[in-house]
């Protein structure tokens, strides 16, 4: 799966901040994390490459944690412009909350995830299996919806984030920024669906699911092998046993990735709460 736009858009356009403060240790130490993540592979594969972002991600935040704590930070955000670090505070919350609403739509992913592999492992007659599958075929679609609103939400997002003079503050907006990109990867992992952008710069939500061949399976993630298999099984009238064995393995590294996943972004989850409890106490 190829990185999406913001993403690229970060890789090979990201600002720099030339101004003295580079010199500090931990304000080079946040401009280190940053390039890390720039120039890391982001592109969504597997969930091992999603697991390596959050981690890298939770390590930008556990920096910024360390600034934000520092006199520098206090010094610089207090004297900063009013409506700028006000839009810094609020995009905190923000990603806290697609963070939380990314967890949620995992969440629910597993539990149907579970449900069907609970039938497949009783050995359920075919009929049931392929009900169940159908079932969480449907889950499936309401959860992409979700992640259609919460790509829509990072795209506005997105439009607010600016530099500005204070280099505390452009430091945290570039921070907001790849962080933003990096959600937008994770959730069109999660959809199994490639996110990108149309002619009209709006989110849209292509290459489906049906239309993937044999052989670019290979090249295709957990979530979309998965999804691939359960189609599969139910265009096949009527399902037969080895219909339902050939769906086992698909589903059991679907199960482990998300597993992967969710633990990172439950780490990830809170050194968001950390960072943003470190910036209000700076703000007070």
């Amino acid at each position: 799966m190829a990185a999406s736009p913001a993403i690229q858009k970060i890789a090979h356009h990201s600002r720099s901040i030339s101004l003295p403060s580079r010199s500090h240790p931990l304000t080079l130490r946040v401009e280190e994390q940053l390039c890390h993540l720039r120039s890391s592979e982001l592109a969504t594969s597997s969930s091992s490459s999603v697991c390596h972002n959050l981690a890298g991600l939770k390590d930008l935040y556990d920096c910024v944690d360390d600034l934000l704590q520092s006199s520098l930070a206090q010094n610089s955000i207090s004297s900063g412009h009013g409506k700028h670090v006000d839009r810094i505070l609020d995009g905190s919350l923000k990603v806290l909350d697609v963070c939380g609403n990314t967890r949620d739509i995992l969440s629910q992913m597993k539990q149907s995830l579970q449900d069907l592999q609970s039938c497949v492992r009783r050995r359920g007659a075919e009929s049931s299996v392929a009900n169940e599958a159908s079932t969480y075929t449907i889950s499936r679609k309401k959860g992409n919806k979700m992640i259609h609103k919460c790509l829509a939400d990072i795209k506005k997002m997105e439009q607010n984030v600016s530099i500005d003079e204070n280099k505390i503050v452009t430091i945290l907006s570039e921070v907001e920024e790849i962080t933003l990109a990096m959600f937008e990867s994770i959730l069109s992992f999660i959809s199994g669906i490639k996110a990108t952008r149309s002619k009209r710069n709006s989110w849209s939500l292509v290459s489906k699911l049906m239309h993937i061949k044999p052989q670019e399976e290979k090249d295709t993630t957990e979530v979309v092998k998965a999804d691939v298999a359960l189609n599969i099984l139910m265009s096949r009238k009527p399902c037969k046993a080895v219909d339902v064995k050939n769906i086992q393995e698909p589903l059991e590294a679907l199960e482990m990735s998300i597993q992967a996943v969710e633990f990172g972004l439950n780490c990830l989850f809170r050194s968001l709460i950390k960072t943003r409890v470190s910036l209000l106490n700076t703000l007070n």
